[in-house]
């Protein structure tokens, strides 16, 4: 449940902090899914909460060793998930490849959570021109709505435009 999604950005969070600490991944049960999200987070090792202790420090072992440990049950659920992702992810790409440096923008603003008219003053432009390059990016992303939009922005890669920054220049002297 929530727990388990939770760690799996805990994951991620250490990693992003702390690139040299390794995590290991104790799972309520074996599931492919959350475990190949765990491996991409960062994860070197997923054991489930009642395997034996002995198991347990061959994982914890290994992993110091820089090895990566799952259960021989879950590999192919796990390579099927991760090879299901990464071609989600270049569709994704593709995808937004297709769209224009302007919409591109529109885009990293919606992913930023900025509704039109945000963007609008953010981008010097008519609320009405954003309606247009709005409705123009859900077009070419082939979605009906701008959470799906974000969704697969994130998917691709799309990052949210950076609003703190923009709220310096503007000023003219750095925070």
């Amino acid at each position: 449940g929530a727990v388990a999604g939770d760690g799996i950005t805990l994951v991620a969070g250490v990693r992003t902090a702390h690139p040299g600490v390794r995590t290991v991944v104790l799972a309520e049960k074996d599931d492919p899914r959350r475990a190949a999200q765990a491996l991409q987070a960062g994860a070197s090792g997923w054991v489930a909460k009642d395997c034996s202790l002995s198991r347990l420090l061959t994982v914890v072992r290994g992993v110091l060793r820089d090895e990566t440990h799952l259960p021989p049950a879950l590999l192919t659920g796990v390579l099927r998930e991760m090879t299901a992702a990464r071609r989600h992810r270049t569709e994704s790409e593709r995808l937004v490849e297709s769209l224009t440096p302007r919409e591109r923008e529109v885009l990293r603003c919606m992913v930023a959570g900025l509704g039109r008219k945000a963007v609008a003053e953010r981008l010097f432009l008519s609320p009405h021109t954003v309606r247009t390059h709005m409705q123009n990016v859900l077009g070419k992303l082939g979605v009906h709505s701008t959470l799906a939009a974000v969704a697969l922005a994130r998917r691709a890669g799309v990052g949210p435009v950076d609003l703190a920054g923009d709220v310096v220049e503007r000023g003219g002297q750095p925070a």
